[in-house]
């Protein structure tokens, strides 16, 4: 702060000093003409001292933003002739330049990014990809305000060596013009004679001319990628879609909404992984084990307390008709009535137009689209522990129809991962009856939310039977005495090539099944994008408008991350739908600044924005607002006054950067917040609209008044009490 303080009182120093001396008179025109004769006779006497001298003001005048540096300009070419007089304005202007945006950078970089954090990490973002090719276009044009130039484009991360090249190439047209135009002082009346409408315009065209050559350039790379095929004269579909999951149904939906001709394929079942296997079968059971529990507690309201007997073959057929209930939702029938094709079967890319569809029911079908989308979605990863295929597994996709003949749970269940997933069905089958460890290689669960989260979901599946073994790794799987086990170990402390430095002992825990719950990855094998040369590294690579090489296939959902949710491959199937068809009007980059999730277990975890962690990493200079629900009337009739409210904003302001909410409806909850950081609602909108008594949606009015409280205008209050003192007389 000393230093930063320090530097501002020698800036405003250096350019009072320039006022005081009168050297913005000797920077006007008539100044300089009047100034010549004298200026020549120094040159004679002592010219490398001039040209030094010279070279030094330019840089200070420039690096200060004072008025002044075209009149310089100028005065290099009648002092020095053009060449000598174009090199000395080229380097000393660019140099200049450089010193004003490291200034800018130092003393404001900091202060706005703690400010605006999520606009200047987008400004980031577009800087890093072509910022170099902005900054050209503009110092092409001498109309812009060099000096605003460098102060905003200082508060960027463009790199100092990009910024001073990019300017010295981009300002040497405009700085000949000027140094040339210095070489004739005597004849220029004005600098409004220099830059006149034509030379002007002259400019504007010479600026237009990057934009021009990078819109021909990406034609040329467009036209490159497709060199090697034919693409059809006519097209039998306007798209076509590969996958029936979220992502493909929403994209096919909005298609066929549109009326375009749209062709949907799946080889397995409608609805994809969300309907059949993750999201719809796990929020079923785990409703089954919270009743179970409910039952354990009935104590907690007024009843008594009983163990719940159930077959748990009847609770894996309620699973199953939930998902049958669901499943017309997203039926063959109701999406041929919306008017989209739905072929069973596997597709095959061909060629970037055509799609080969080897058909359920036998047979082959070719089809051509001008549009591709593919929307593959992903499968559970199995790690390659040594016997794990010998003593069997079974992940959140097989499970099901696994365990759906089974009239008890499993015995001992080991769940091999602490993230979501895991976290959800260990205290769902714990809750259920199975004996359930579930084993996290990292230091806490869920390891994406803040510690204090994760503490809270660790006591809360402890609490429900769950024994959780933290900061260990699965080694192998083996059976021994016809019982399976699996090994595992400590993780101690690494050296620096990641290897463990003291081994550590290992522990064999013993199991009936094992849910192996370590993540997702993308369906990428069997589409025919190796043959294609689509670019995969884990997921497909795709630009912000979800454009893979070739800009006709697109991709959405799980295939293409970064998150692997259910509401943001419908999210994404938009932008596919709609790039897909328009785009060659009018293209749109998919909007990831509001994404929320929700953790099913009990209570539940719902964030959207930043949490704690995130805004430290971040720079960002922020406060914490926490509600706690057992302050909630509502929480407490329904005796789970258990969780918080914690909203994440910048010092001082209501804006919302991020929120975190445990609680029993938490999911639910987070609308309200994602809807107000969606449209840049802050917490004084939120204290001021209406919610019903007694809801659980009061607690986000409640954790708006906390903020509110917080920031209450105290010398002003402390008035109206000195008012209301005197009113009282």
């Amino acid at each position: 702060m000393i230093k930063r303080i320090s530097l501002i009182l020698l800036i405003l120093i250096l350019a009072a000093s320039f006022f005081y001396f009168d050297l913005n008179q000797l920077l006007t025109l008539e100044g300089l003409k009047g100034s010549m004769a004298q200026f020549d006779a120094y040159k004679a006497q002592s010219p490398l001292l001039v040209i030094g001298g010279f070279f030094l003001l330019y840089v200070v005048v420039t690096a200060l933003s004072l008025p002044g540096a075209t009149i310089l300009t100028l005065a290099a070419g009648a002092l020095f002739g053009l060449v000598q007089g174009l090199l000395i304005a080229s380097f000393a202007s660019s140099i200049g330049a450089t010193l004003a945006f490291l200034t800018s950078r130092y003393l404001l970089r900091d202060t706005i990014k703690q400010r605006f954090p999520e606009r200047l990490e987008a400004i980031d973002k577009g800087v890093k990809k072509e910022g170099a090719f902005y900054l050209f276009t503009l110092r092409l044009v001498p109309i812009f305000p060099f000096f605003l130039i460098n102060l905003l484009m200082g508060v960027t991360a463009i790199k100092s060596w990009t910024y001073y090249w990019v300017s010295q190439v981009g300002m040497l047209a405009g700085t000949f013009v000027f140094v040339n135009a210095g070489t004739q002082l005597a004849q220029v009346e004005s600098l409004s004679g220099i830059l006149s409408f034509d030379l002007i315009v002259s400019f504007a065209l010479l600026g237009l001319f990057p934009l021009i050559a990078k819109s021909l350039l990406n034609a040329f790379k467009k036209r490159r990628v497709y060199k090697n095929y034919n693409k059809p004269k006519k097209f039998d579909r306007n798209m076509i879609v590969i996958g029936a999951g979220a992502g493909g149904l929403v994209t096919s939906y909005i298609a066929a909404t549109v009326r375009a001709k749209v062709t949907l394929i799946e080889a397995g079942e409608m609805g994809g992984d969300c309907l059949n296997y993750g999201c719809v079968p796990s929020k079923a059971i785990i409703k089954s084990a919270k009743v179970a529990e409910q039952m354990r507690d009935g104590e907690k309201y007024g009843l008594e307390n009983t163990t719940p007997h159930f077959s748990f073959k009847k609770v894996m057929a309620r699973v199953h008709d939930v998902i049958a209930e669901i499943a017309p939702h997203d039926s063959v029938e109701r999406y041929t009535d919306l008017g989209v094709e739905v072929l069973k079967g596997y597709a095959k890319l061909i060629d970037p137009w055509t799609v080969e569809v080897t058909l359920n029911e036998g047979g082959t079908q070719t089809l051509t689209a001008r549009t591709i989308v593919l929307a593959t979605g992903a499968r559970p990863f199995v790690p390659p522990l040594p016997g794990i295929e010998e003593t069997g597994y079974v992940t959140s996709d097989t499970l099901w129809e696994k365990f759906a003949t089974l009239d008890e749970t499993p015995k001992k269940l080991v769940v091999l991962g602490g993230g979501p997933i895991g976290s959800e069905l260990a205290q769902a089958f714990a809750r259920l009856g199975s004996d359930v460890t579930q084993i996290e290689r990292s230091a806490r669960l869920m390891k994406k939310e803040d510690k204090e989260v994760s503490e809270f979901a660790q006591k809360a599946l402890e609490a429900s039977g769950v024994k959780v073994v933290t900061s260990h790794q699965a080694v192998r799987c083996e059976i021994r005495d016809g019982k399976k086990y699996i090994i595992i170990q400590q993780l101690g402390d690494e050296d620096q090539s990641g290897q463990q430095k003291d081994q550590q002992p290992e522990m064999a825990l013993e199991y009936d099944e094992l849910l192996c719950a370590v993540g997702r990855s993308a369906r990428l094998e069997g589409y025919g994008l190796e043959a294609l040369g689509i670019e995969t590294d884990r997921t497909v690579v795709t630009n912000e408008y979800l454009e893979t090489l070739y800009p006709n296939i697109y991709a959405a959902g799980d295939i293409v991350g970064p998150y692997q949710f259910t509401h943001v491959a419908s999210h994404q199937g938009w932008y596919a739908a709609v790039n897909g068809l328009f785009g060659h009007f009018k293209k749109f980059k998919v909007d990831y600044r509001v994404i929320p999730w929700t953790t099913f277990v009990d209570p539940e975890v719902a964030r959207v924005g930043l949490n704690e962690q995130e805004a430290i990493d971040k720079g960002i200079d922020f406060e914490v607002t926490r509600y706690d629900f057992k302050e909630l009337d509502r929480a407490i009739t329904d005796s789970a006054a258990k969780g918080f409210i914690k909203v994440i904003t910048p010092k001082g302001k209501d804006k919302i950067l991020g929120v975190t909410i445990v609680a029993e409806h938490a999911g639910d909850l987070m609308s309200e917040f994602v809807l107000a950081m969606k449209h840049g609602l802050g917490l004084n909108k939120i204290l001021g609209t209406i919610h019903t008594y007694p809801t659980w949606a009061e607690g986000n009015k409640y954790v708006a008044g906390e903020w509110k409280r917080n920031h209450a205008p105290e010398t002003v209050l402390s008035w109206l009490e000195k008012y209301h003192t005197w009113r009282r007389g």
